[in-house]
């Protein structure tokens, strides 16, 4: 969910603080005004482009447009039909980046997190917020354009993302958006087709299980600086090294739904991803155990629900219910 909590660094999905209200985040404050005058007037128009769209969470963000359109290829669905889910989903992933960063401004500013367009003033937190709106309103008929089916899964997936930014992430329920989100991306698709269907439970429960470990991955190396800042989700309350281990063994399982679940031998390839899967849990494991962590955890959870997605695509009509 750009993110799916996101869906969500630039490329990673954040966990965002709920500042008291929206006179406390729009300014950055201090160092983050005098940073975003400077990088504004450096960068102009092409700036302020090139930090929306790194406040976008630009990684997420296309790799959930691209997650939806294998598995639309995957269960056949017509190319104007593709071009549709694609346009819905991306655009759902740019209001939860958007928001995301547009919360998180001030906090980032703070931390000094310079790989956030906000808090290096490459674009202002207004401006993300203008972005985020103009996304959130774009979502509802562009979802409406998939079918009410899919257009009710849509706009629950962007809201249970947008629930996260909003407050969830600082509860023990910090997991439980990324998990709709992540579990409903299948459902949207499958629900797309004509005529429309359920994706089938394993493939629905591979996809909550791939965000729940995207979730705890992907909050690892920021665990410090959240709780100095009052964020305390699950991986929080678990610490460092039980979450490490959780999220690798939530990818695989996940990885297993997805190459067994049809409950029949799969074939060569999804056998190789799967092996591969495997392979990225153990480093994963080891590099949980042995380093501090980093953001190439995130981008192995990331790499894993790509081959993971390449076993459900050779699944083909077999994930509609």
């Amino acid at each position: 969910m750009t993110d799916l909590p996101s869906p969500t660094s630039g490329d990673e999905f954040r966990e965002t603080p709920v500042p008291g209200g929206a006179g406390d985040t729009v300014g950055a404050g201090g160092a983050g005004d005098t940073a975003g005058a400077a990088g504004r007037s450096a960068g102009g128009d092409g700036g302020v482009v090139a930090g929306l769209w790194g406040a976008s969470h630009p990684g997420p963000t296309v790799a959930v447009t691209v997650l939806s359109l294998v598995l639309g290829v995957a269960i056949g669905l017509p190319v104007a039909r593709l071009l549709e889910v694609g346009f819905a989903v991306f655009t759902g992933q740019l209001s939860i980046g958007w928001s995301n960063d547009w919360l998180d401004a001030r906090r980032d500013a703070q931390v000094g997190r310079t790989d956030k367009p906000t808090a290096t003033g490459a674009v202002r937190p207004e401006t993300v917020r203008t972005a985020f709106i103009v996304a959130v309103v774009a979502v509802i008929p562009l979802s409406l354009l998939l079918g009410a089916a899919a257009a009710v899964a849509h706009l629950v997936l962007v809201a249970s993302g947008l629930a996260y930014n909003l407050g969830l992430k600082k509860t023990a329920l910090s997991w439980l958006p990324f998990a709709v989100s992540f579990g409903l991306l299948p459902v949207v698709v499958t629900l797309a087709a004509a005529p429309p269907g359920l994706a089938r439970w394993w493939v629905v429960a591979a996809g909550a299980l791939l965000g729940v470990a995207a979730h705890f991955a992907n909050v690892l190396p920021d665990l410090d600086d959240d709780r100095a800042t009052g964020v305390r989700g699950l991986p929080h309350r678990l610490g460092r090294v039980a979450s490490g281990l959780f999220a690798f063994g939530a990818l695989l399982v996940a990885a297993a739904l997805a190459t067994f679940g049809a409950g029949r031998m799969p074939e060569a390839v999804p056998l190789v991803a799967f092996a591969l899967d495997v392979l990225i849990a153990a480093c994963g494991v080891w590099l949980v155990l042995t380093r501090p962590p980093a953001r190439l955890l995130f981008r192995l959870i990331i790499a894993s629900a790509l081959l993971a997605v390449l076993s459900l695509a050779l699944s083909g009509s077999s994930l509609i219910a």
